[in-house]
């Protein structure tokens, strides 16, 4: 059902602007204190003389009696704000001393309510090369450092004489785990990982031992392949291995029932290479294991929804996000059954979800159809307050009314989606251009929030005048594993078929102009573009931002290759052929394409490397397909200069004007 579009705050509505998409405040990362008194929060933003990103810290009182206190003056990239255990101190990253390298600094709050721009920040590392993440521990004295090793006299010297000559498998640092002493500003490296490449840290509660996630290597492919949990004593460096974890483990979480401690994360279940992560639980033993590995239980097998985030809550069973359909419900685990129970679902998006040590208070970024994302928090049974505000600008623009939609794929399966209409009119004023809109991954999802951006331009486009479809179809997130993991080894297939059922009904309810239809994606979304064009007439135009065309070359050069095999079915080593990869790429079809395609890509792409766009650009040329080529300088998989998104959403609705 349609969500009643909100009215404009001022007398008469503005103009949405190229600009004001692109230069909207974002906040991000919160950190709730211990205590359950305070979050702190980054705000991002692209309007600095720069072009790119920067970023300020603002701190909030969870109850929302005070106004925002602006922390840092968003002149450096100041980020990923975390507490001391007193909730007195507060760390975070910044570049501020020299700019791209992050040191990490802290600033004491006293509590007052004055202007906290006058709070001073104190630099507590000079580390060569910066830190990549931090985990204050707690015993109050240390701090856990996530950073690459600092240059030695023989890179110093390469550098000095112009080399940069890069050697394969060593051409990305390795991040290791080392600890910060705050009163000697003495830093000690954690040696017993080896040369393991560590991606995360969760202290057991009571101040106990360091749960460690590594990879064997900091490369994606294969490092997300390649995770293991270590547990490591802080104060001897001991390390215990407890063997590998599933494939892109993250988030790992200590919890305690009856005196045993428990060891849970996020990750894809054993066995599986895509699909949706489970919760992954594990008692670790007291002494060292006998066997290479520690036996895991998954939490969330037969779940219809998919776990997002995972949160430790002090010696308590861990809370947890999941996407449910298109929202978000808040869950908690059950120590006596190992189940999660919903304690509460949201309408649209809850994420960054962070809780007080008691567990008591939480704070999270949430997004409705209408409202962007901003900080709320409030008690975790109860209702929660918005605490932050950081584009009340878009109060003044006049929406397109956003209904949630729900239909059958063509084998009957339960689907959903959302629809944007036109801004300022009704299903009746039918039928519309259509422009289709894909969601990347595949092992993502449209959600009923609030979505503007160069990749989720819905708004954008229909304020120009056009209806927009964002369906969610197998292979995304929201409704469990098996829906989730549809798509191996058949990209392209059902997922197809489950946008084209959406279409189709929008068509037959008389919303969609049959002779007026338009597909967009960018990355999984790209391809998917990319594919449709080659499978039907129907589209008058399409946009492909970094998408993939032909999956052998993507799993040979791409950062996941290995993942992106399991998607697309084989790789160019399995042998002369023919290969699955071949009847699932677009490329194999660009003789059947008619629909003009307008093409965009990061220079710099490593996750879609950029050869893919360059491939599909000549075989469309071979064949006298009208098309646009553009690649964006200094780019990867998305676009964060200014000038570039600006001229990316100026292009895109230009490309459809004239087509559609």
């Amino acid at each position: 059902m349609p969500h009643r579009a909100p009215e404009p705050t001022a007398e008469s509505s503005a103009l949405l602007t190229a600009e004001l998409v692109v230069d909207m405040a974002s906040p991000v990362t919160p950190a709730i204190s211990p205590d359950g008194r305070l979050v702190a929060y980054g705000v991002v933003a692209n309007s600095g003389r720069d072009g790119r990103p920067h970023s300020s810290l603002w701190v909030a009182a969870t109850d929302g009696n005070a106004a925002p206190r602006r922390l840092t003056d968003g002149t450096a990239r100041d980020a990923a704000p975390k507490w001391a255990p007193d909730s007195a101190l507060l760390f975070f990253t910044s570049d501020r001393e020299e700019r791209g390298t992050a040191q990490l600094q802290r600033i004491l709050l006293d509590g007052s309510e004055d202007d906290s721009a006058k709070a001073e920040s104190l630099p507590l590392t000079r580390w060569r090369g910066g830190i990549c993440d931090h985990y204050p521990l707690a015993d109050g004295r240390t701090v856990a450092l996530l950073a690459e090793d600092e240059p030695t006299a023989e890179d110093e010297r390469r550098e000095a004489e112009g080399d940069d000559a890069k050697v394969w498998g060593r051409h990305l640092p390795v991040t290791r785990l080392r600890l910060l002493d705050l009163a000697t500003g003495v830093v000690r490296t954690m040696d017993g990982l080896g040369d393991r490449h560590v991606v995360e840290v969760a202290q057991r509660p009571d101040g106990g031992p360091l749960a460690v996630l590594s990879w064997a290597t900091p490369e994606l492919d294969p490092g997300v392949t390649t995770a293991g949990l270590h547990l490591v004593a802080p104060g001897t460096g001991a390390v215990r291995d407890l063997g590998p974890v599933g494939v892109e483990a993250r988030s790992p979480v200590w919890w305690r029932h009856d005196g045993t401690w428990h060891l849970a994360h996020l990750a894809v279940p054993r066995g599986h290479l895509v699909g949706a992560p489970a919760v992954l639980d594990m008692v670790p033993p007291a002494t060292d294991p006998t066997g290479p590995t520690v036996e895991q239980r998954n939490l969330t097998a037969g779940m219809s929804v998919c776990p997002t985030e995972l949160v430790q809550v002090s010696d308590g069973p861990p809370l947890a996000l999941f996407a449910d359909g298109l929202d978000t419900a808040l869950y908690r685990l059950d120590p006596q059954s190992l189940r999660f129970h919903r304690l509460s679902c949201a309408t649209g998006t809850l994420a960054g979800l962070t809780a007080s040590r008691s567990g008591e208070t939480l704070a999270v970024l949430a997004s409705t159809a209408y409202e962007p994302r901003n900080v709320h928090a409030g008690p975790t049974g109860g209702p929660l307050v918005r605490l932050s505000d950081t584009s009340p600008e878009l109060r003044t623009i006049r929406w397109g009314v956003q209904e949630r939609l729900s239909y059958r794929a063509s084998d009957g399966l339960q689907l959903d989606g959302l629809l944007i209409l036109p801004v300022g009119r009704a299903r009746d004023d039918g039928p519309f251009p259509l422009v289709t809109l894909v969601h990347g991954g595949p092992y993502f999802r449209s959600a009923d929030e609030f979505a503007l951006t160069v990749v989720d331009c819905g708004q954008w486009l229909a304020t120009a005048g056009y209806a927009v479809f964002l369906p969610n179809p197998r292979g995304g997130s929201g409704h469990g594993h098996e829906f989730a993991a549809a798509v191996a080894g058949a990209v392209g297939g059902d997922e197809w078929t489950d946008i084209l059922a959406g279409i189709d009904l929008l068509v037959a309810e008389g919303v969609a102009d049959p002779e007026r239809l338009g597909i967009s994606g960018w990355s999984h979304g790209g391809f998917m573009a990319a594919w449709a064009i080659g499978r039907t007439e129907r589209f008058k135009a399409a946009v492909m931002g970094a998408g993939i065309t032909d999956w052998g070359m993507q799993a040979g050069t791409g950062d996941d290759g290995i993942l992106d095999a399991a998607l697309g079915g084989s790789t160019g080593w399995n042998g002369p052929g023919p290969h699955l990869h071949d009847r699932n790429s677009p490329i194999s079809y660009v003789s059947r394409i008619r629909t003009p395609v307008l093409i965009l890509h990061g220079e710099q792409d490593t996750n879609v490397p950029l050869g893919q766009a360059l491939h599909f650009h000549r075989a469309l040329r071979h064949f006298g397909v009208e098309h646009e080529f553009i690649v964006y300088p200094r780019e990867g998989h998305g676009l964060h200069e200014r000038a570039h998104q600006l001229d990316a959403l100026r292009r895109i609705r230009a490309w459809y004007d004239r087509r559609l």
